[in-house]
């Protein structure tokens, strides 16, 4: 009696998107073997335009979690419309740092952003939307007066200033949370990538419409309002960047013109200068420096860092800047640096949507509950495997 062995035929992937997919996440075919666990010419056999075999589904997620794609992709019939990125202009990095625009973690979270920007506007597509436009009218040159464009953009995403003073401590770590959620009304997707800190990097802006793109590293809540700011500027200046720390001098005068305008945005956002001057009431002249309880007092009136704060009392000249310079930056930084974090969220469901951001997580909770998209596709969007996870996501949405 002979027995007929029926080999379990292998998805047919296109070798062409999976040769694409490796030199945009710029590894080699040997280290990919060796993340994958087979030999070189394996690989190489993969990609060849006829190949004689193909990856195991197993094989194949391994290669969409290192190449950080989705392994939807890999069925796709042509290349996807996704050139290798622009890698953003670094203008304020640490002199003291070497540039990390060229490497490959910074590479790896900027093609991330953009794969999600680019599922974000075909979930728009399949629930029959057009994903939102920025009113015209709030986009901003670095020529314009940046107190004037800061409280239009308080008023835009309805933030009222009375809402943010004045908190306890638990309500001053809501802020950046609230401020996220309204900029993303808007239609600016606000991601968290906490793989920046290693970078020192705070933040970056990709200021492509629709759906341009904000993402955050892993700050002191009063910090992260402030980065929130600083991007928020640069997509209302439609000009992408990355934020670390701006040195006084040096670098490109253009380009610091750029930062420093974002900054001051970000100032007279967070402390507009009438409210400021209704709690501290401006000295005659500039002082030497500034009682550290003074400062502290005025920070948690706004919820803002005392770093932030002290930016804003030497832009309004309350304090001079050699003391902010020489004295105090220094200090800042090592604080700053040092910043641990309150660890992990306990839930799945938080810890997804404080990466994900409210508008990627409800475009495709919105597919998914509407039968645009199956269970199996909404999990490729979210980038997980677990059904219960999503459960998990889909439930703390709804919880608000």
């Amino acid at each position: 009696m002979s027995v007929t062995v029926i080999e379990r035929q292998r998805p047919r992937y296109n070798p062409a998107v999976l040769r694409w997919a490796r030199k945009l996440a710029g590894f080699s075919q040997a280290e990919v073997a060796r993340s994958v666990r087979v030999k070189e010419e394996q690989v190489a056999g993969w990609e060849r335009d006829q190949p004689e075999i193909a990856p195991t589904v197993r094989q194949a997620r391994k290669l969409a979690n290192l190449y950080k794609r989705s392994f939807l992709e890999f069925f796709r019939h042509t290349l996807p419309d996704l050139p290798d990125p622009e890698l953003i202009p670094d203008f304020r990095l640490l002199p003291a740092s070497s540039d990390p625009s060229s490497t490959k973690e910074l590479k790896g979270v900027q093609l991330w952003a953009e794969t999600q920007r680019i599922n974000a506007l075909d979930l728009y597509s399949e629930i029959g939307e057009r994903p939102p436009d920025i009113s015209q009218a709030l986009f901003q040159t670095v020529d314009v007066d940046f107190e004037a464009a800061a409280a239009q953009a308080r008023s835009a995403i309805n933030f009222p200033i009375a809402e943010q003073v004045g908190r306890s401590a638990a309500g001053r770590r809501q802020i950046p949370v609230e401020l996220r959620r309204k900029i993303e009304m808007l239609g600016v997707l606000v991601f968290r990538r906490t793989d920046l800190a290693p970078l020192r990097i705070r933040g970056f802006c990709m200021a492509v419409f629709p759906l341009p793109i904000i993402v955050i590293g892993k700050e002191a809540p009063t910090a992260e309002a402030f980065t929130l700011g600083h991007e928020f500027a640069h997509v209302l200046i439609r000009q992408s960047a990355m934020s670390g720390a701006i040195p006084r001098t040096g670098g490109d005068s253009s380009k610091r013109r750029v930062e420093e305008w974002c900054n001051r945005f970000a100032s007279a956002f967070l402390m507009p200068r009438d409210a400021l001057e209704s709690y501290l009431a401006p000295p005659r002249n500039s002082l030497d420096e500034i009682a550290g309880e003074v400062l502290r007092r005025t920070a948690l009136y706004f919820g803002v860092s005392d770093h932030a704060m002290l930016i804003r009392l030497v832009h309004l000249r309350y304090v001079k800047a050699d003391y902010y310079w020489q004295v105090m930056k220094p200090k800042f930084d090592k604080e700053e640096g040092e910043y641990k974090g309150f660890g992990r969220p306990a839930y799945y469901g938080t810890r997804y949507r404080n990466t994900q951001g409210d508008l990627y997580t409800g475009l495709v909770l919105d597919a998914w509950s509407g039968g645009r998209i199956t269970n199996h596709h909404a999990a490729e969007y979210m980038g997980i495997k677990n059904l219960q996870h999503m459960l998990d996501i889909r439930d703390h949405y709804r919880s608000g």
